[in-house]
């Protein structure tokens, strides 16, 4: 008997968003015209690009410090031009790293208890850069690598601890970086270009082991990142204006392995990869909607899970690492969508069997006493009436 439906744990994975006193809100989420996340999120802050005013700042707020946030609350504001791009350290939830268009790369360390005072004075900052710094990503695996990317085309591997750059990749790109990611254990990068290549390089040899010229035909931005197997996940626009997924082979990269068609929009793709469930979560910078997919190794390897739509546009996103989760709750994924004004939870989950869970365990037991309650009263009124005609029929 063929299988109508395809069997997969994700299928019914669904999102919600958390009810308004979970919120952040009255926060000044920063206009720069710049194709990032503008939201960086730990098991212990969640850190967001703010409007500034004579340079560039952003916020770090504890998770627990939900509600109106003040505007003289503590801020980051170091850079000197507006902050591009933020991301926490992974091996240091206390650590974060800023790229500006001040050119400069800083790196902070927040104190244990949050932000008391605003904070001016980075750990270190990293000068390299002729352009503004619009990228930044650490190192998966080794502590206190930081990698940074600039609109001079350029990347700069740094060691945080001595302040120096150990690696510089300047003839790579012949054009604006749009985004670099790293594989899983750290060996290679990959980036997209807006030259339309996407390009893997061994950052150790200094050399392009694979490139793929016009992997999306469209003018707009795309996205590269790798998955865990190897693959490498891209989106991007087709000639027509047409939003795309495309999944490629890194020993083969003539031709994708598959390529999904979604809708006609002008917002740039954010790709967010959860490594333990294969799931690639999309939002699109101006959409109101997370479109979510399943990557298999079997044909057609990109299942399409579901949508999570809401009603306001989202300008930036924030995606939690999984060590930051209520597992408990069978929680997945974690993002924080910042609008216009607050930053909004939202959080995926994935259903549980009814055999499995106590609650609904506990309430099926509940019912099922209930009902022979009622049989066993039901049973009583009948032996009391079936006794008084006894009665009866004695007299």
């Amino acid at each position: 008997m063929r299988r109508v439906v395809r069997q997969s744990k994700f299928r019914h994975v669904f999102g919600q968003a958390a009810k308004n006193d979970q919120c952040y809100d009255d926060i000044r989420v920063s206009r720069v015209t710049w194709d990032s996340a503008f939201c960086a999120v730990n098991p212990k802050y969640v850190a967001i690009i703010i409007e500034a005013s004579g340079g560039g700042a952003f916020l770090v707020l504890p998770l627990h410090k939900t509600g109106r946030i003040d505007k003289s609350y503590p801020t980051v504001c170091g850079h000197t031009g507006p902050v591009l791009d933020i991301d926490w350290c992974p091996h240091n939830d206390q650590v974060i790293a800023s790229g500006s268009e001040d050119c400069t790369v800083m790196v902070w360390q927040i104190p244990e208890n949050g932000l008391v005072t605003s904070m001016s004075e980075p750990v270190v900052v990293l000068e390299g850069h002729s352009k503004r710094v619009g990228i930044i990503t650490w190192h998966p695996t080794a502590r206190n690598m930081l990698l940074s990317a600039g609109c001079d085309n350029q990347i700069i591997i740094w060691n945080v601890g001595t302040g120096e750059a150990i690696i510089t990749m300047e003839d790579m790109h012949p054009d604006v970086i749009y985004n670099v990611s790293w594989n899983r254990d750290g060996s290679l990068i990959c980036t997209a270009c807006k030259d339309k290549s996407i390009r893997v390089i061994d950052p150790r040899k200094g050399e392009i082991i694979a490139e793929k010229e016009k992997a999306h035909e469209g003018a707009r931005p795309m996205r590269a990142i790798f998955l865990a197997n190897g693959n490498i996940l891209t989106t991007g626009f087709s000639r027509m204006s047409e939003r795309q997924l495309a999944l490629w082979n890194v020993e083969n990269m003539e031709e994708p392995m598959t390529v999904n068609e979604m809708d006609t929009s002008n917002g740039v793709l954010l790709p967010f990869y959860d490594p333990d469930t294969n799931v690639v979560y999309l939002c699109g910078k101006g959409d109101s909607s997370i479109r979510y997919f399943e990557i298999t190794d079997e044909a057609p390897y990109v299942h399409f899970l579901n949508t999570f739509a809401s009603k306001e546009p989202q300008r930036g996103m924030g995606y939690m690492p999984k060590r930051g989760l209520d597992v408990n709750k069978c929680e997945i994924a974690r993002f924080y969508k910042l609008h216009e004004r607050k930053c909004e939870p939202i959080v995926m989950t994935v259903p549980r069997k009814v055999g499995l869970c106590p609650e609904a365990k506990l309430e099926e037991i509940l019912k099922e006493i209930k009902s022979l309650k009622d049989l066993v009263s039901s049973q009583e009124k009948r032996i009391i009436k079936l006794e008084e005609q006894m009665s009866k029929v004695a007299i």
